[in-house]
């Protein structure tokens, strides 16, 4: 009987270590289809701890997760998928990394936070997208 319970527990063991493998890939994998709600052109970014605004041209709603590592590569893991507000956490290998939400309040605004490592030093920000026009 003990041989059976060990193997039995082993075999648990092996099952939920194959789903806590799978669960970072399918997450990563998942669409974030609230961001594509959100209308492409020129954003103002206004910063709530009175740091400069800042204009981007969203190409995608999904630039709204990495502004303080626009452009690098990284990888990212879905934390939360909902229709009106997405997690992600990402890691730019060698360069940081940061976990941003964005809460998206209709197709022209949103409300960002994030929070992360960028060039050697910590961020934090909580910042109200809004669509201000065409991309120049």
């Amino acid at each position: 009987m003990r041989k059976f319970f060990l193997t039995a527990l082993a075999g648990l063991g092996a099952a939920g270590a194959l789903t806590l493998a799978v669960a970072p890939s399918a997450a990563q994998n998942a669409s974030l289809a609230m961001l594509g709600q959100l209308d492409r052109g020129q954003w103002e970014l206004r910063f709530r701890d009175g740091e400069p605004s800042q204009r981007i041209c969203l190409r995608e709603g999904s630039d709204l997760i990495q502004l303080r590592h626009r452009g690098a590569n990284c990888s990212r893991l879905v934390v939360e998928n909902g229709a009106r507000q997405v997690t992600v956490q990402y890691t730019c290998r060698g360069n940081g990394y940061g976990r941003t939400s964005v809460r998206r309040e209709s197709a022209t605004l949103a409300q960002v936070e994030s929070q992360g490592i960028a060039g050697g030093r910590p961020f934090q920000f909580s910042a109200e997208a809004r669509r201000v026009g065409a991309c120049h």
